[in-house]
């Protein structure tokens, strides 16, 4: 009698079972056997149970690769006159051979990139393995990796962020190709990449007060340039991601400001941070800190500026910000010191003026909705950008 799942069994044998049951014929299963994958079938037509032992561990890295293996097994046995070892060993001389089905290759792929998000698949890897099918598909079609890599990868420019994650994508696929589909080995990709370097990341730019005053006085006194500014003044105080807009609230009857957005996490699939009060670190004129009174404007609920779709609310500001000649002009200043402004440029105003205001590096994680390591990994520089002042002082004391 075919076994059932028990309460404490692992979700991926589960999904192996699922995919036997939707795949497979009837009566078929598989089952942990001295740590490897036994294939069970129970055939109606023969009476009798018949076993097979295949050489895949009984391990969640191996069980995509097992589940295509039995498809192929199931196809030989359903065409009739073999039993199961018999219907394995054609199997076996039919994977022997080099097999180029790319369009089978992609999909065993996703199956055996298990973690891989459906989103992070569609973004970052759907649109490289798409090319590379287009570009076999044509008449003169590569013979090899390196050529299908050099062509594949044309549409992104080289040196960009996004070419290096598609090339990284598309190497691991040939290299699996290769290694897991017994194609030639013609298919993997080049060991070494020439005119590939990556443009080196530049630090986001901290906008100082001056720039952010400078900035918010020359936006159109208009309805909408309003709405802009107070945008600004709210990423600027708060530390606000511009996706953070669409979800800022008040509670406790007016007295606290929070955002309820919860991002993302990287590294975690489905995880997302918590939502987070926000505290403010007021822009300082030459008077002293100015108050635009952004919480009870808030709570009256004073018109934001529309920001597009969800997940793109950067690029509402972004756009709206280059067309601002005072925005190119500190973009300007920030390229002269070799970095780029950008929205998140307020946002690491906050961070750099929490820590010049001599804030611990856990009280601005928390502030600004991430972890310790995430901060220490993107804003520890800011720790130390005031070194000038106590140098000068020690050698002040010895003079």
């Amino acid at each position: 009698m075919p076994r059932t799942a028990s309460k404490d069994t692992p979700q991926w044998v589960k999904d192996f079972r699922r995919a036997i049951k939707a795949q497979c014929p009837v009566g078929w299963l598989v089952v942990e056997h001295n740590g490897s994958v036994k294939l069970e079938v129970h055939d109606p037509t023969l009476g009798k149970k018949q076993t097979l032992k295949l050489p895949f561990q009984w391990d969640e890295s191996q069980w995509a690769d097992a589940l295509l293996r039995i498809r192929v097994i199931a196809k030989a046995y359903a065409s009739g006159g073999l039993d199961l070892r018999g219907a394995a060993k054609l199997s076996e001389r039919a994977s022997s051979r080099h097999n180029t089905d790319w369009q089978a290759a992609v999909i065993a792929f996703r199956e055996h990139r298990t973690r891989v998000a459906d989103r992070t698949w569609d973004k970052k890897y759907k649109p490289v393995l798409s090319s590379a099918l287009k570009v076999l598909s044509a008449t003169k079609s590569p013979t090899n990796g390196s050529d299908l890599c050099d062509i594949a990868l044309k549409q992104w420019f080289l040196g960009t962020r996004q070419r290096q994650i598609m090339r990284q994508n598309l190497f691991a696929f040939l290299r699996f190709c290769v290694q897991r589909r017994n194609f030639k080995v013609c298919w993997l990709p080049p060991e070494t990449i020439e005119g590939e370097a990556i443009n080196q990341k530049r630090d986001g730019y901290p906008m100082t007060d001056l720039q952010i005053l400078r900035l918010l006085d020359a936006l159109p006194q208009t309805n909408i340039g309003n709405r802009w500014r107070f945008a600004i003044q709210l990423m600027a105080v708060y530390g606000c991601r511009p996706e953070d807009l669409r979800h800022i609230k008040t509670k406790r009857a007016g007295s606290e400001l929070w955002s309820d957005y919860e991002k993302s996490q990287g590294g975690t699939k489905g995880k997302r941070t918590d939502k987070r009060r926000l505290y403010p670190l007021l822009v300082n004129d030459v008077d002293g800190s100015v108050d635009w009174n952004l919480q009870q404007r808030i709570h009256i609920r004073e018109d934001l500026p529309s920001l597009g779709q969800p997940g793109k609310a950067g690029e509402a500001v972004g756009t709206y910000l280059r067309r601002q000649p005072m925005w190119q002009s500190i973009a300007a200043e920030a390229e002269a010191e070799g970095e780029k402004l950008t929205p998140y440029s307020f946002r690491h105003r906050y961070s750099a003026a929490g820590h010049a205001r001599g804030l611990q590096p856990k009280q601005m994680a928390d502030a600004m909705g991430h972890s310790l390591e995430v901060h220490m990994g993107s804003y520890a520089r800011f720790m130390t950008r005031d070194l000038a002042d106590p140098f000068v002082a020690v050698n002040g004391s010895n003079a």
